[in-house]
């Protein structure tokens, strides 16, 4: 048998291998508010209004824990991270704290947390966040919840936390998924 390829059964291949990398720019939803905990789901009314993947850093640093005298533990101090949207462009970016997203039009929000879920093994939890009102004009304003979701890395450092290094920051790397809505 002929393991070359006839000029028609290869042009018929690259269009099969175009389209299929066509299809993989289409804007589809990724995560189904049925498929996510009840607590980390919008509630009815909401729409999707932008997703964003962010990509980026956690500072963690190592502190006494509170009210425990000689115990010490990697304390969350903030995120910096660049959003995109679902084609690749740059959408803003997410730093704190306070927790705040900001697009590159300038407006921004901040939030407050409603709910918390497992993420997977090594990655920060899944989060609901409820929009607080937006600062400037632009894609934020309106926004009523984020959800964050698929999110991977971001947890405390593994290393040790302890009297000798109190003080000491550790940068880990994660991602996530945040889908912005707003009311219907």
């Amino acid at each position: 048998m002929n393991s070359r390829l006839t000029p028609l059964a290869a042009a018929l291949l690259g269009a099969s291998v175009l389209a299929a990398c066509a299809g993989m720019n289409a804007r589809t939803a990724v995560y189904s508010q049925s498929a996510l905990p009840a607590a980390l789901q919008v509630p009815a009314g909401n729409r999707v209004a932008m997703e964003t993947a962010a990509t980026g850093l956690i500072t963690y640093e190592c502190r006494v824990k509170a009210g425990m005298a000689g115990q010490f533990e990697w304390v969350f101090v903030g995120p910096e991270a660049k959003l995109v949207d679902r084609s690749g462009k740059p959408a803003g970016r997410y730093y704190g704290p306070p927790a705040t997203w900001e697009s590159l039009d300038g407006s921004r929000l901040t939030a407050t947390q409603v709910a918390v879920a497992p993420g997977m093994a090594g990655a920060i939890p899944l989060q609901l966040v409820k929009a607080n009102p937006a600062m400037g004009a632009g894609v934020m304003q309106g926004v009523s919840y984020i959800q964050r979701v698929g999110t991977r890395g971001g947890v405390a450092p593994s290393t040790t936390c302890g009297q000798d290094n109190v003080g000491a920051k550790q940068v880990v790397n994660y991602s996530a998924d945040y889908i912005f809505y707003k009311a219907s």
